[in-house]
């Protein structure tokens, strides 16, 4: 859980290839003022720093296209990949733990082959059984260890036809040296603007940590700015092929989404129902 007490927000991560020790600096960025007030809605800070990643996309409609059954989309935040799905015909289910990303993605989603279901990515219970699960952008890199990554598997497990898959992206990860200051991520929405800007990421012994900041300027011309954290559970493909097999899964290869000038790449760990 993060400090503010909910689960997690996967992100795919930006700042490509710098990687720099925590309490190195913040490369540049202006200090933000704990004292300015920043709006606290998730959805427009999830659009912001989520919704222009389409890197992935191409694999997941690969994915897709070959399973037998519909799609399960865990961690579907406003729908940036089960729109994408479920416009090219594909029945997608989408699972979240927050409301407000629901409410986002139910509105997105009018007239397509959509279910949205809320819910913990580590304990659910949809009844009904697909051919394809997803895991995009580092989720379940968000879990407390490997414990709580199993039961996710489980569940995904649990919900898998015969011959289905489940993938899931993971930063193996990440190079020293890079690309330097990207650009930040900007989102307007009635008069507000929204930026968030990757300023470090921070190699610790069990972890990524991922250190944003955020920027809101309201319509009248006030600001205000925060530094978010993420945290990512160190995590290698061999590690979860293993915990797939704990799970009751089989592994099924590898596959790569490359990076791009903004983000890093991943690795999607393939895992099947066993048969």
């Amino acid at each position: 859980m993060t400090a503010e007490g909910r689960q997690p927000r996967a992100g795919e991560l930006g700042l490509r290839g710098r990687a720099v020790a925590v309490g190195e600096g913040l490369l540049g960025a202006p200090e933000p003022d704990a004292t300015a007030p920043i709006p606290r809605g998730s959805v427009a800070w999830h659009d912001a720093e989520c919704g222009t990643y389409s890197a992935d996309l191409a694999l997941w409609r690969e994915l897709a296209d070959q399973a037998q059954g519909e799609v399960l989309d865990l961690g579907c935040g406003t729908g940036r990949v089960g729109l994408h799905l479920a416009s090219r015909g594909h029945r997608v289910t989408g699972l979240d733990a927050d409301a407000a990303l629901l409410a986002a993605f139910r509105q997105r989603a009018v007239g397509l082959g959509v279910d949205l279901a809320l819910g913990d990515a580590r304990s659910f219970e949809l009844g009904r059984e697909f051919g394809l699960v997803l895991a995009p952008m580092q989720l379940v890199q968000l879990f407390a260890g490997a414990q709580e990554r199993i039961d996710c598997l489980r569940c995904a497990a649990g919900h898998l036809r015969p011959g289905g898959r489940v993938a899931l992206a993971i930063v193996e990860e990440v190079g020293a040296g890079g690309a330097g200051v990207p650009s930040p991520d900007v989102r307007e929405v009635d008069g507000w603007v929204f930026t968030s800007l990757p300023i470090e990421i921070g190699l610790e012994a069990g972890s990524i940590v991922v250190r944003r900041l955020r920027q809101a300027l309201s319509p009248a011309g006030e600001r205000g700015q925060e530094v978010d954290l993420v945290s990512l559970g160190r995590l290698s493909a061999a590690t979860l092929e293993r915990e797939g097999v704990q799970a009751g899964l089989a592994p099924a290869g590898r596959r790569q989404v490359g990076a791009t000038e903004a983000h890093v790449g991943s690795t999607v760990v393939l895992l099947e129902a066993v048969r």
